[in-house]
């Protein structure tokens, strides 16, 4: 179920992010202030939106939750501008996100139009996870500059795996343990790369680059996700693939983009 899936998922990224933290030697935080900070943090960045999207995607088609999901920078290029001072909306940011978006919709259009899961539940969850994911990034940067760098990844991982663990068994019966190895080799695959490295990468680039385009990753991960399809799995190639990548990757640059000035 959704519910254990990600429960084991938290508690693989927290001891991945913890051992890494401990091989680096890093000072933990004592200070009540800051664990309230990822008190809010960690349920809300990564337990909350993760089920939304793992519940929602039972009853929707991956080509509808990869766009709905892709809505992440959008929403955070309009919380950001009006919270953070050095994260403002320019041309070249809403442009270039736009037409990210644009590669989005025609790289699964396709899929997306022979879909037959039309659920709105299920929809509402995942955009609810994007809602999540784009204000909780914003509140991040701005809350959690005086942590070190891979305490700020391993925090909200201690505190969602906590949240998780004590909810989880409560509001899942029957709260399955994985029996299949396949199983495991999954759950540890998504806990120890996809949550444990992948929070404190997040948050290392949340400081560096801001929030809005931190966001972007999810214009990418559907880019991959087709070129690892082509590769292994002989799918088909067709141009709406080729020309979604285009604008996606275009959009980085567009994104990123910085006028010379003199």
């Amino acid at each position: 179920g959704p519910t254990s899936l990600v429960a084991f998922r938290m508690l693989f990224g927290l001891i991945a992010a913890s051992a890494i933290a401990i091989h680096q030697k890093v000072k933990w935080p004592h200070d009540w202030k800051t664990w309230g900070i990822y008190a809010i943090l960690g349920p809300t960045s990564l337990a909350i939106p993760i089920f939304f999207i793992s519940w929602g995607e039972q009853t929707i088609d991956s080509a509808v939750a990869s766009i709905l999901n892709a809505t992440v920078p959008l929403f955070t290029l309009v919380i950001a501008h009006f919270w953070l001072h050095d994260d403002k909306m320019t041309i070249p940011k809403v442009f270039g996100l736009l037409i990210g978006f644009g590669g989005i919709v025609l790289l699964f259009s396709e899929d997306l139009f022979a879909s037959r899961h039309t659920n709105v539940i299920g929809q509402l969850a995942v955009v609810l996870a994007s809602l999540f994911y784009s204000w909780i990034s914003v509140f991040a940067s701005k809350k959690t500059q005086h942590i070190h760098g891979v305490v700020r990844g391993a925090l909200p991982l201690v505190t969602a795996t906590i949240f998780m663990w004590v909810i989880g068994p409560i509001a899942e019966k029957p709260f399955l343990i994985p029996a299949l190895p396949i199983t495991w080799v999954a759950a540890l695959w998504l806990g120890i790369l996809g949550s444990g490295v992948a929070t404190i990468l997040f948050y290392y680039l949340l400081h560096e680059i801001g929030p809005t385009r931190t966001s972007l990753v999810t214009y990418l991960l559907p880019v991959g996700g087709v070129i690892l399809g082509v590769i292994f799995l002989d799918e088909h190639l067709s141009w709406q693939l080729l020309t979604g990548s285009v604008l996606i990757i275009g959009s980085l640059f567009v994104v990123n983009y910085k006028p010379k000035t003199s």
